[in-house]
């Protein structure tokens, strides 16, 4: 693969965040675009939900903007982690998480763990593949 594509971008969602701990929302190197733990914050609205799906919802559509910026979808995720603070949690994100990865099927993992604010109930972590049209 050569040109743009090749080269290490960082791709930032503008956080304060980002600048303050020394993080890109993503990189992009090579032919795989590494997106960092996003959580359902709403940058939109500047808030999180209370509610658990609404905020495995709200991962996946950060994940998507974040994703379009690099020039890529979901469908080509291939690695995902999800981190819960209550494993009792995971299960019912199952519906949302087939909604957006079930015809991808990447490979997966599960982790239970703190997270930074006590309102996050889950982060998200994933890994895509740049399709190139000339392999």
């Amino acid at each position: 693969m050569t040109g743009e594509k090749t080269k290490r971008q960082l791709i930032s969602s503008g956080s304060d965040f980002e600048s303050k701990i020394g993080f890109s929302r993503a990189v992009i190197d090579g032919q795989y675009i590494f997106v960092s733990g996003t959580t359902g914050y709403n940058y939109e609205t500047m808030s999180i939900s209370d509610d658990l799906l609404e905020q495995a919802e709200q991962c996946f559509q950060n994940i998507e903007k974040v994703l379009k910026k690099a020039g890529c979808g979901l469908d080509q995720i291939v690695r995902v982690h999800y981190i819960f603070p209550k494993r009792e949690d995971f299960e019912p994100c199952w519906p949302i998480f087939k909604k957006y990865l079930g015809e991808t099927r990447p490979a997966a993992t599960m982790l239970v763990a703190d997270l930074m604010n006590e309102k996050m109930k889950l982060e998200v972590e994933v890994t895509a593949r740049i399709n190139d049209v000339t392999e």
